[in-house]
């Protein structure tokens, strides 16, 4: 398991230094991994007995990232009427179906998959598009991503105290605290892209530490009540997209909306 994880994070890693450099590049691949985690995501559903809108709900995922990269903004804060015409679509598509059972579950899935996937995790994109965007983008990855780390080995080496076992048994309070120490040093070690003191450094790394487990118990509370182990089996040792995004999903909205009023000032 441990020589699968290697390899897969290897692959990752050289991945993201593939396409972080070039903005377009970097804005597909984000659009590619929200279309697969959406995929993923619908699927766990379906085995639950939920029946979605899941290609419709990859459709339109997709179009958030793509809107971003190409700069459309039909309307200052679009995404909010993108996905009330969204919801729109979809009761006129439940009016055609002829079983109502579940309909009310089924579009509230859906969106939450659109919201929660795509549009979170789009944020990415925007932080690459901001003032010293690449730098930004690096910073949120590697402070987001050690705290997975530093919970994954400090955990598995010195875990005893559960935390949250009713959502995910591994997950301790002694990895919990090793991802908070990851993401600090890491945060610390950005400071030459960041630019900030070193207990504004601490502080960020701390809260982006928070998030990011939060993100994680997000989707494991996901997987429990699908009764799935992994989103999916893409990368050895480490499940589906789904299980290698979590992390960002809550880290990258609230990092980009906090680096604009901080570049701002």
């Amino acid at each position: 398991m441990l020589t699968k994880r290697i390899a897969s994070s290897s692959l990752l890693v050289a991945m993201i230094i593939g396409v972080i450099f070039i903005d377009w590049l970097c804005g597909l691949v984000v659009t590619l991994f929200i279309a697969a985690g959406l995929y993923e995501f619908f699927l766990m559903l379906e085995k639950k007995g939920i029946s979605t809108y899941k290609y419709f709900g990859i459709g339109m995922g997709v179009i958030i990232p793509l809107s971003i990269m190409f700069r459309f903004e039909l309307t200052h804060g679009w995404e909010f009427l993108f996905i009330v015409l969204a919801l729109v679509f979809l009761i006129i598509m439940q009016f055609k179906r002829r079983e109502h059972s579940g309909a009310i579950i089924g579009i509230a899935t859906t969106i939450f998959g659109i919201i929660y996937i795509s549009w979170f995790f789009s944020f990415l994109i925007k932080i690459r598009y901001l003032s010293s965007g690449l730098g930004l983008l690096a910073s949120v990855l590697l402070i987001t991503k050690s705290c997975d780390i530093g919970a994954y080995l400090i955990g598995s080496r010195f875990g005893k105290i559960p935390f949250f076992p009713a959502i995910s048994p591994k997950k301790t309070f002694e990895g919990a605290i090793g991802g908070v120490g990851f993401s600090v040093f890491s945060a610390i070690a950005c400071r030459p892209l960041l630019g900030f003191n070193y207990l504004h450094l601490i502080v960020l790394g701390i809260s982006i530490s928070v998030l990011a487990q939060l993100g994680d118990l997000s989707e494991s509370l996901i997987k429990r009540d699908c009764e799935v182990k992994d989103s999916g089996n893409i990368f050895p040792g480490m499940g589906g997209v789904l299980d290698e995004i979590d992390s960002l999903l809550f880290t990258a909205p609230v990092f980009y909306f906090y680096m604009s009023v901080a570049l701002l000032k």
